[in-house]
């Protein structure tokens, strides 16, 4: 109001406006909701989550990102939690469960001050204070350096990270796989390693057969078969060239009509057609490639003219695929036929054959002698098995990469956590002033994950909780931990559970800095465009928060 004159509007009749308080609280409700989803899916003993998506498709994984990638979120603080597991998943790999407990614990521990009526940014720069000691903490005392070349202690690691997966049955199995795999497409150019696994280490999924007949093929496979049945099935050491042009006539860049007159104009356009695709195919042969895979099409033609050279011939294959085939076997793609040279043709090769497996033909190029790609083969009852499976060994083949590319370990089971608790609680007598209790919370947020892991396999957790404080609180007894399965306080040396470096720190900053930014959040405007909108969310999916939460904008 101004001088008592009417109130004046700035912002629009529909829009929701919510300041203060409200909001912080709102946004830590959310934060802990999305955290309480997740809660039981972290540990050894954790349960499956089954989500049924819009079309009906079912999901069933206790992989935290595959679970909150499917839920329909309307409150946008939960939205935020469901990036930070992405982020997790992109950048590492794997935690991404154990970041958004994290995460949430860290925004319960800030409410109370808030409800004190401390101001969000003494909390904020006491937690980014705690971040930094606890970085370098887990970096100079937690954190053991590890060899690479051992092969029994990479084992051990990538257990620990399959354990708590659907797989861990078959954990050596898994194990053998994804460090394999990793081994394989590791790439070492001027000093600089490069671990591409998305695009160079392709999981190819056949239902039927057992789950130990699955293996990491040292070379290719792809659902293809060959495109004329009087091709070779099989070529030992064949000489493989790789295009990215059509072996047919070649169609007008831009639409063309041609206007014929005579009779003899159409059969000379079809006979140059026909020579054309000869002159294509002449180039091909030339070089006396054994099998020739492109990633467009064949024409009939083309087709006749490689039988008769006894060339095999893949055609409309992936553009990824094709990458992995050039890394495999040494080829180069070529895209134009007259200009292959012999250097272009991939030698690398030991064997290709074509199998036929349930009712489809699958290409197999292995034995290759130094392959920067491959192809790993799983096999399993079911297609949601399969998913889950393949779900599991991504995890595990980060955490090989994390490993080679930075050769730190850290315990696990919840020792890290616990140890830095400690040392940071100890750390917090120093600090003087009104920060040392926000920097005492972040060590008790700390906690949640053995607590959590205590919870899910059904242990009692304060008594459990305070044989491990009591243990941590002697010197020198960083890697005790709780024994995921049991429940017991066990010592993570021993019980040989090591967790990426990498992965805990990126755990630590990621949950961290994503409650620091929910908790700079202190108005939240949604301007509502049409009156229609009002009527609810649309989409279905979980319910984001409990109510008190979701009163807050539709944006």
């Amino acid at each position: 109001m101004i001088g008592g004159s009417s109130p004046i509007i700035v912002l629009n009749q529909n829009t929701k406006r919510e300041s203060g308080r409200k909001v912080q609280i709102g946004n830590i409700a959310a934060g802990k909701a999305i955290a309480d989803i997740i809660r039981t899916c972290l540990g050894p003993r954790s349960m499956l989550k089954m989500l049924m998506d819009p079309m009906g498709g079912i999901v069933m994984t206790n992989d935290g990102n595959a679970i909150l990638r499917e839920i329909n979120v309307q409150h946008p603080a939960a939205k935020s939690m469901i990036e930070v597991a992405r982020t997790q998943d992109e950048e590492v790999g794997d935690g991404t469960t154990s970041v958004i407990i994290l995460g949430g614990e860290m925004l319960s521990v800030a409410e109370p001050f808030l409800q004190q009526h401390m101001h969000p940014t003494v909390i904020i720069s006491a937690f980014r204070q705690a971040l930094e000691d606890l970085v370098e903490i887990l970096r100079d005392k937690i954190s053991v350096p590890v060899d690479i070349t051992n092969r029994d202690e990479m084992m051990k690691i990538v257990k620990s990270c399959v354990g708590t997966k659907f797989i861990s049955k078959w954990a050596n199995l898994a194990c053998e796989i994804a460090l394999k795999a990793t081994s394989t497409v590791l790439l070492e150019e001027n000093g600089r390693r490069e671990i591409d696994i998305k695009r160079y280490a392709k999981v190819e999924k056949i239902p039927g057969g057992t789950i130990e007949d699955s293996k990491v093929l040292t070379g290719v496979m792809l659902n293809k078969d060959i495109v004329h049945p009087k091709m070779k099935r099989r070529i030992e050491n064949p000489r493989i060239l790789l295009l990215d042009c059509n072996l047919e006539y070649k169609k007008g860049e831009s639409q063309t009509n041609i206007e014929i007159t005579k009779e003899e104009d159409f059969s000379k356009i079809l006979q140059m057609e026909e020579e054309y695709v000869k002159k294509i195919c002449d180039e091909v042969i030339a070089v006396k490639p054994d099998l020739v895979i492109t990633e467009k099409g064949v024409s009939d033609l083309a087709q006749h003219f490689l039988v008769k050279a006894g060339i095999s011939c893949i055609r409309r294959v992936r553009k990824s695929d094709n990458n992995r085939i050039a890394r495999a076997c040494g080829a180069t793609i070529v895209n134009r036929t007259d200009e292959i040279r012999e250097e272009d043709v991939g030698t690398e090769c030991g064997l290709f054959y074509i199998e036929k497996i349930g009712d489809e033909y699958f290409t197999y190029l292995v034995e290759c002698k130094n392959p920067k790609a491959c192809t790993i083969l799983l096999r399993g009852a079911s297609k949601d098995i399969l998913m889950e499976v393949e779900r599991n060994l991504q995890d595990a083949m980060n955490v090989c990469r994390n490993v080679m590319l930075e050769p730190y370990l850290v315990p696990g089971g919840g020792a890290a956590e616990m140890a830095l608790s400690q040392a940071l609680n100890e750390k917090a007598k120093s600090i003087t002033g009104v920060h040392q209790w926000p920097y005492r919370a972040v060590s008790r947020a700390l906690e949640v994950i053995p607590k959590t892991l205590i919870q899910n396999c059904g242990a009692s957790t304060i008594r459990t909780l305070t044989a491990l404080r009591a243990k941590h609180a002697t010197a020198n007894n960083t890697s005790w931990g709780v024994d995921g399965e049991t429940g017991k306080v066990v010592d993570m040396k021993d019980y040989g559970i090591w967790e990426p470096f990498a992965v805990k720190v990126q755990t630590y900053k990621t949950a961290i800095e994503t409650a620091v930014l929910l908790l700079r959040i202190d108005d939240i405007v949604s301007g509502v465009k049409k009156q229609g909108d009002m009527g609810g969310a649309p989409g279905g999916g979980a319910p984001a928060a409990p109510p008190e939460a979701s009163e807050g904008p539709e944006a």
